[in-house]
């Protein structure tokens, strides 16, 4: 058995029990503070993990190499697969990804393995407070070593949207239903402390990553989420969508709900507000517009 979306501290402590093919993958990250997911990895992780850095890993180094643009540029697919293949991971496992930060940051590489053609790919839901809460073993120091492999690249099972094909429909009512899954404050542009303009994508809905999640971490109930997206869509055509965010990371949030309120699969624009907000003459709404 595989798990393609979620996975509970019980079904994973199953895999680990029966030596299942399985790579746990610990994303903590702080926007605000590049060095502190290492720390906490460093601190306490789930025995066996890999670390998985935003900004090292998932995230690339130079504009050519750069999928899109933003703050944190998307590796090519070949970049990704060549450290995958450097950590030992290969096509027959499945991946685990967790953190500390209601899954926001574990979502960024359970979508890149998605785009890489990789569906065996849950994020541990409650993150590694779940885990710990289930008496799972832990582990601190340095990251688990393992032998080097060969991951193939397969096609891609997330659809990628560029600025440039988003810039497109804004003018086309109907066409395209953008949700930024940014807080409530930033959204209107009454703040804005990461990027150099503040505000939203015109037409664009908001659904704050955070919405998705109970008080401990977990993404809430799929009736709960089902609702809570019918009433923000409003009758808008669920095919119309396009998720977003600040960079492209706590989007992944809102399509994970998505998927998990019975919603099919939607493109993710992985430059996000931190792409737009610097591309000459795009047009910027502020406030409830």
């Amino acid at each position: 058995m595989t798990y393609p979306t979620l996975i509970t501290p019980a079904q994973l402590q199953s895999l680990v029990t029966a030596g299942s093919p399985l790579m746990v993958f610990d994303a903590s990250n702080e926007l605000m503070d590049q060095a502190a997911g290492d720390a906490q990895f460093a601190s306490v992780h789930i025995a066996g993990a890999v670390r998985a850095n935003a900004e090292r890993h998932l995230s690339a180094h130079d504009a050519e190499h750069a999928i899109n643009g933003g703050r944190h540029p998307l590796p090519t697919r070949e970049q990704v697969a060549s450290w995958l293949s450097q950590i030992g991971f290969r096509n027959d496992m499945q991946a685990v990804v967790y953190d500390r930060q209601s899954s926001v940051f574990a979502g960024r590489l359970w979508w890149m393995l998605k785009w890489l053609g990789h569906d065996a790919v849950a994020v541990l839901d409650g993150g590694l407070p779940a885990w710990q809460a289930a008496g799972g073993a832990v582990s601190s120091g340095d990251a688990a070593v393992h032998p080097a492999s060969t991951f193939a690249l397969q096609p891609p099972l997330r659809e990628l949207r560029t600025q440039a094909q988003v810039a497109a429909l804004l003018d086309q009512p109907g066409s395209q239903t953008l949700i930024d899954a940014r807080g409530r404050p930033r959204f209107l542009g009454e703040v804005e402390p990461l990027d150099p303009v503040a505000g939203h994508i015109p037409g664009a809905l908001n659904r704050p990553s955070s919405d998705n999640f109970d008080p401990q971490g977990r993404f809430k109930d799929t009736d709960t989420l089902r609702a809570d997206f019918e009433r923000l869509l409003a009758g808008r055509p669920p095919a119309t969508v396009v998720h977003q965010c600040g960079s492209g990371i706590s989007a992944v949030s809102n399509m994970i709900a998505m998927e998990l309120a019975g919603y099919a699969p939607m493109p993710l624009y992985a430059g996000s507000w931190s792409e737009w907000c610097n591309t000459p003459g795009a047009p910027v709404a502020r406030g409830e517009a």
